[in-house]
């Protein structure tokens, strides 16, 4: 292989690249505009406090010491009413999560399904005021106590699980869409037919085209982690967070042989840019790449396992936020370059030098 050939090659496929405007905009921007965008919105994402409305007087919150009260009132807000209708209205109509009041030694509860989180958060928290109440009746110390501590660093952040996310779906995008509309347009222009009797070898073309897509995988990590690093932000990397570059790399090996599947069956850009979006919408949605898949129905967890974004996100956010090394990384590095050669292999089977 020619390193000036590679070199030219290379450049000039970048050039292109940059010259396509639209294309930048969706390979680098666009993904981009969901980070910013996400960043801001869950910038603090503290879950909201559960409202509830209080008829009367009810003993178990009356009673609680001064500084338990306060410490109920950060997490559970609490609004006085002396009308049991109108607050079961509000209730019914999703205005606050639940109404409480007593009724002799019963506590009576009635919430709302409108936000089952903070209903449930409310329902919780009532229950452990009222069990409270019951032991410090009793006259008996608690026979148990309970010590937490969140295992992460007091400073976790949203965007600590955002950025690895919607990287890797920015790397599988512009990977899929790259390699597909590439392959297509030198089939529709005949520049393949043209590269095949230049005296340039095919594993110099194929190279250049790697190194482009690697090298704007790379460009969109540092864009990524450089935006979702400043202080508005706040990303904290981990110890071996360059572990994501090695990551990248084989994701983005793993994409373009997605891409290039497509791009050998696709015979027009328009059929190209379908089946892409086929593959990459639900890949992005079923990998966690917007939002966790955890209380996801398990038949939903279990498709997301046949996604390499999921191996990836998973993957990136070890090495990114959870502080892990080499052991996470590994595994996921071997499986995206054997599922890469897999479908390159396919790609080869369906590959066209032209249309007809």
């Amino acid at each position: 292989m020619s390193a000036e050939a590679f070199t030219s090659l290379s450049k000039a496929m970048a050039l292109g690249l940059l010259r396509d405007r639209t294309a930048a905009f969706f390979m680098l921007v666009f993904p981009l505009m969901f980070l910013v965008l996400f960043g801001a919105l869950f910038k603090n994402d503290a879950t909201a406090r559960a409202e509830i409305v209080q008829v009367g007087r009810v003993e178990v919150f009356d009673s609680l010491p001064r500084d338990a009260r306060e410490g109920l009132e950060e997490v559970l807000e609490i609004r006085r009413s002396d009308d049991r209708d109108e607050a079961l209205e509000e209730v019914r109509a999703g205005d606050v999560d639940a109404v409480v009041w007593q009724e002799g030694d019963e506590v009576r509860l009635r919430y709302s399904a409108a936000d089952r989180v903070r209903a449930g958060n409310a329902r919780a928290l009532v229950d452990s005021v009222v069990q409270q109440a019951n032991i410090a009746a009793t006259g008996q110390p608690p026979a148990y106590g309970l010590t937490t501590r969140q295992v992460e660093d007091e400073s976790l952040k949203a965007i600590q699980f955002l950025t690895p996310g919607l990287l890797g779906w920015a790397v599988a995008m512009g990977a899929v869409f790259g390699s597909a509309f590439t392959l297509v347009n030198w089939r529709k222009k005949r520049i393949l037919r043209r590269l095949w009797l230049a005296p340039v070898s095919a594993g110099t073309v194929i190279a250049a085209r790697v190194g482009v897509s690697v090298a704007l995988a790379l460009v969109q990590t540092a864009v990524f982690l450089g935006v979702a690093s400043v202080p508005y932000y706040g990303l904290e990397l981990s110890g071996d967070w360059w572990l994501a570059v090695p990551l990248v790399v084989c994701g983005t090996l793993a994409f373009m042989s997605i891409g290039l599947v497509v791009g050998a069956w696709a015979k027009t850009e328009e059929a190209a840019n379908g089946a892409a979006q086929v593959v990459i919408l639900p890949m992005a949605f079923l990998s966690g790449a917007f939002f966790p898949l955890d209380m996801a129905p398990a038949w939903i967890q279990t498709v997301s396992g046949v996604f390499p974004l999921t191996y990836l996100n998973e993957a990136m956010q070890d090495v990114l936020s959870r502080g892990q090394s080499w052991g996470a990384a590994l595994p996921v590095m071997g499986g995206l370059l054997l599922f890469a050669a897999v479908l390159t292999a396919v790609a080869a089977r369906l590959f066209r030098w032209d249309d007809a």
